[in-house]
């Protein structure tokens, strides 16, 4: 754990820039196709399994600007304790995330692979898979560099 006060180490993005445009590159492609209160979720569940205060500060703020509800966002942690509040789809595409971010045992169960594959179709699969490996790439970037978010 670092301290509250911790400051950020270096600027990765403007050390090496080519580095930030094509993370830039990856978001935007991982993100096509997808529902954006979807890959919200998905961002910010990744984000709190990461210990990214960053990318939480922004992702929770996209999520409220594309019309997702603040009690799902402040149940997202909780999100298998919260009933029938998220989706099926929802719960499958969660669960994939936090399996891909994770990867406790160094692999993505087949059971939890093929749940998220009942709720996507190939593309959306794809999508989905590709958008938890560019916030998982964003979290270890400003968590190691302790990025922090602006105070509002």
């Amino acid at each position: 754990m670092t301290s509250s006060n911790a400051s950020e180490r270096i600027n990765l993005f403007k050390q090496v820039p080519d580095v930030y445009q094509a993370m830039l590159g990856l978001d935007t492609a991982a993100r096509q196709g997808v529902d954006p209160i979807l890959a919200e979720l998905v961002l910010t569940r990744a984000s709190q399994i990461n210990h990214c205060a960053w990318c939480l500060d922004m992702h929770t703020k996209d999520a409220l600007k594309a019309g997702e509800r603040s009690q799902r966002l402040h149940l997202l942690a909780a999100w298998e304790e919260t009933g029938d509040l998220f989706t099926a789809k929802e719960r499958a595409a969660l669960t994939l995330t936090e399996a891909v971010t994770v990867l406790t045992d160094g692999f993505v169960p087949d059971a939890v692979y093929d749940h998220a594959a009942e709720h996507f179709d190939d593309q959306e699969l794809g999508q989905l898979i590709s958008l938890v490996v560019a916030i998982n790439a964003w979290n270890r970037i400003s968590v190691s560099t302790r990025r922090v978010p602006p105070v509002s």
